[in-house]
């Protein structure tokens, strides 16, 4: 009996060295809730690039799995959610976390543990500048989509401009670059709407927008909140130009407008995702029909691209990271392409990606 136990203590032992390593990494996000449809659709890009790492036998050897917290976009349950993941299950990094007040929830997590947060789904200038020692960006601002999205329209000659924009530090930002497109277009909003990120009251914006006589909205908010305020402004009988940001481009976003959602503009932060002439595109839609997805949509391929940073800095941090070395691997990366865009970091800029772009919506799909 004595030699059976030590056999299977010594099998078991031979079973526990054989398991492959695993490198943790944490995200905390809205996967249910108002953003959700966004959300899983950059986790579904992300994820084409870790799979695929993970199928050439990991990082050094070691898997890479990611451990997620549904955080319902809750500010809160962010914070919490990142203090789990950093001290009680010990993750080498967080990823793609989404939000701006729900990610600078977070930054005190990181400084505390000087650990390093990749690819936060947001484009808050106060996670750029001035540079957080453990954000590293992967797209471009608000401030600049914002202020080209108010430029675009006052070329086109549409000069009554409303705008509408969540009373959080999201919304703060992005009209701070709206208002930079509305000085260098000489001009000034129709009128400027607050509103509450979960519950805007349209019962008051939408008469608003309409006393104001707007030919154009640009309505900063997230997901369904944004979603019900075009429907609401049609249902109204307004035919006004409705503008929002890139955290809306998303294939759930399209889904949920239905037949309201033709014509409305998203500025976009990466390039077109059926544009084979990147190969960072061509690579992820390559990825994406070995799964059986025909197709990508922006808020994946915002995914797909964080990713492929965090994949390349862990096999910069070479064998076994540790959180300092990662860091440091994340620093020291300079002009690396992932497929006709170049991301760079150094100790003085954590901003990554500057690219910006518009896109409307036409039959279901974003059009350039």
């Amino acid at each position: 009996m004595k030699k059976l136990h030590l056999l299977c203590a010594a099998l078991l032992t031979l079973a526990a060295s054989a398991a492959p390593a695993q490198i943790l990494i944490g995200q905390t996000a809205g996967m249910t809730g108002s953003v959700a449809a966004s959300v899983n659709e950059t986790i579904g890009g992300a994820q084409l690039v870790i799979d695929a790492a993970n199928a050439q036998g990991g990082i050094h050897g070691e898997k890479i799995e990611v451990v997620r917290m549904d955080d319902a976009f809750d500010v809160k349950r962010a914070g919490e959610n990142a203090r789990v993941l950093i001290e009680e299950k010990k993750v080498l990094a967080l990823f793609m976390s989404r939000g701006t007040p729900h990610s600078q929830a977070i930054v005190p997590w990181l400084d505390k543990n000087d650990v390093a947060l990749i690819g936060p789904s947001t484009g808050a200038m106060v996670l750029h500048k001035p540079v957080l020692r453990h954000v590293f960006n992967v797209r471009s601002t608000y401030q600049r989509e914002a202020e080209k999205a108010v430029q675009h329209l006052l070329t086109t000659g549409i000069s009554r401009i409303a705008v509408v924009h969540v009373t959080d530090s999201f919304g703060l930002d992005a009209l701070e670059g709206a208002t930079a497109g509305f000085a260098k277009g000489q001009a000034k909003p129709a009128v400027t709407l607050p509103a509450d990120r979960d519950k805007p009251d349209y019962k008051a914006l939408i008469p608003a927008i309409k006393e104001a006589n707007a030919q154009a909205v640009l309505w900063i908010g997230s997901g369904t909140a944004v979603v019900e305020g075009v429907k609401a402004l049609r249902a109204a009988g307004s035919a006004a130009q409705v503008v929002t940001l890139s955290n809306n481009a998303s294939s759930g976003f399209i889904k949920q407008l239905g037949d309201a959602s033709k014509g409305v503009i998203v500025t976009q932060v990466f390039p077109n995702e059926r544009s084979i002439s990147y190969p960072m595109v061509k690579e992820a839609l390559a990825l994406a029909k070995a799964k059986g997805q025909a197709e990508l949509s922006p808020a994946a391929l915002e995914g797909f691209a964080a990713a492929k940073v965090l994949v390349e800095a862990l096999r910069r941090a070479g064998p076994k990271p540790t959180r300092a070395r990662l860091l440091a691997a994340l620093d020291g990366l300079r002009a690396f392409d992932l497929g006709g865009l170049e991301v760079s970091y150094s100790p003085q800029d954590h901003s990554g990606i500057d690219f910006a772009d518009l896109s409307i919506i036409s039959d279901g799909r974003f059009k350039r």
